[in-house]
């Protein structure tokens, strides 16, 4: 499989290694010096592009990759609003994207664990629901992308909660989200579920990036000859 990097920090140097571990071929790489790649052979032969930048680059990234007819994986958070209308065109014209807020496989494990665990509290409203996340310092958006996924699979499965807000909540359909950043975290995500008598909690803890790396790869092996969109939920397929 022929690779195509955009976006070359921390992430992008640890998917590479991982890539060519897995017998993979980088063939472009493409940071904030040499954008014009874009337009390069070497990029437009890659069978699949995995893009890690930034939030205010990201929908510019993924239409590159779409006019030179290159899938792509893209694990940038913070854009989603635009999601729909990049699915749309996904749809129309026939491009491939995959994206997910997160591609540790433990932490997609962990949203279908919080999924079902939604689904059983649904009978128990006398427990309120939150979340905390905690990220290092570098990232600029928060909540997390992955915070917002798991508070839209509590949303989907608990029929009490409408909505997300930040820190606290605004009404009493709201999940509450506190964001924390703080030294080098890859990322903690807890929900907590608290009544007047106990508390059910879980908690997925990312040791390194390993993880996110590894399944960003994993994702592009996986698209390689589909049209489409998709996420991790197609990979896992646990629910």
């Amino acid at each position: 499989m022929k690779v195509a990097l955009i976006g070359y920090g921390k992430m992008g140097k640890i998917i590479g290694r991982i890539a060519n571990e897995r017998g993979h071929e980088i063939v472009s790489i493409i940071d904030i010096d040499n954008l014009s790649d874009f337009e390069s052979e070497n990029f437009k032969n890659a069978d699949v592009a995995i893009e890690f930048t930034a939030p205010h680059v990201a929908l510019e990234n993924i239409r590159k990759s779409f006019a030179a007819g290159v899938p792509i994986v893209c694990g940038t958070t913070g854009w989603t609003e635009h999601l729909p209308e990049i699915k749309k065109e996904v749809a129309e014209k026939g491009y491939t994207l995959f994206w997910s807020s997160n591609y540790n496989i433990g932490v997609n494990i962990f949203m279908s664990v919080n999924r079902f665990l939604a689904k059983l509290m649904n009978k128990f409203p006398e427990y309120n629901v939150e979340m905390t996340e905690v990220h290092h310092t570098q990232k600029l958006d928060a909540p997390s992308g992955t915070a917002i996924t798991l508070a839209e699979g509590i949303i989907e499965n608990l029929d009490r909660k409408t909505n997300w807000s930040k820190e606290t909540e605004i009404n009493a359909q709201d999940i509450a989200i506190k964001s924390v950043r703080e030294g080098q975290v890859p990322g903690i995500h807890t929900i907590e579920y608290d009544s007047l008598v106990d508390t059910i909690t879980i908690t997925h803890d990312a040791k390194s990036r390993e993880g996110f790396a590894l399944g960003a790869v994993i994702a592009a092996e996986f698209i390689i000859g589909k049209k489409g969109f998709y996420n991790m939920r197609d990979v896992v397929k646990l629910d």
